[in-house]
């Protein structure tokens, strides 16, 4: 160990080394630790309860927009080709019919992307109101039971509309909006409805 003229060492002890090493490599308590933890834990709770809450409320939105969306291009199809549609739901989708005046019957549309079976995506559901009653619809179509089908609304070539209200929404949360029709053919997305809440 090198001294000075004094006697002094210039280094510094072994045993100040270890310590300041010691002191300077102390580490986090586990209770920092937990700490730490508990507040990440908040933050990722929080924003999947946010993005989840938010994605329900988004899903019933845009399929909402999609049904109002694919009516609104079915009512032109009527005033242009001067033909009567018909919009049969059930609980979990929706089937177009055109009315045959040669066969007296609605009948399946063919070749026509627009006017395919729609399922609702997800786990969503449908309730419909038909000039003011509740309609009990079917959890889902049965292909036996539609060889003569009977359209709960009408897209007339004359513009009309048959009023009605449905209402999408996904059972285990309050997740819902509604879809308006009026008898001049206007349909619009509507605010929640509390009074025809299930």
């Amino acid at each position: 160990m090198p001294t000075l003229a004094t006697g002094h060492s210039t280094s510094r002890p072994a045993w100040r080394g270890a310590q300041a090493r010691k002191h300077s490599s102390r580490g986090f308590s586990l209770l920092e630790l937990l700490v730490v933890v508990a507040i990440v834990a908040i933050f990722i709770g929080a924003a999947v309860l946010s993005i989840g809450v938010a994605g329900d409320d988004r899903d019933v939105r845009q399929e909402t927009f999609r049904l109002k969306s694919i009516l609104d291009l079915v009512r032109e199809e009527a005033l242009m080709q001067n033909r009567d549609f018909g919009v049969l739901f059930s609980a979990s989708g929706y089937r177009f019919y055109i009315y045959d005046y040669q066969q007296l019957a609605w009948v399946t549309p063919l070749a026509d992307n627009l006017l395919v079976a729609r399922g609702l995506r997800g786990e969503l559901n449908l309730e419909l109101t038909v000039e003011g009653r509740d309609v009990a619809l079917d959890a889902e179509f049965d292909d036996d039971g539609l060889s003569d089908p009977e359209p709960q609304i009408m897209l007339l070539s004359s513009g009309e509309v048959t009023p009605f209200q449905a209402t999408l929404f996904r059972p285990f949360d309050d997740a819902r909006s509604v879809l308006r029709a009026e008898l001049d053919g206007t349909i619009e997305i509507g605010e929640r409805d509390d009074a025809a809440l299930p």
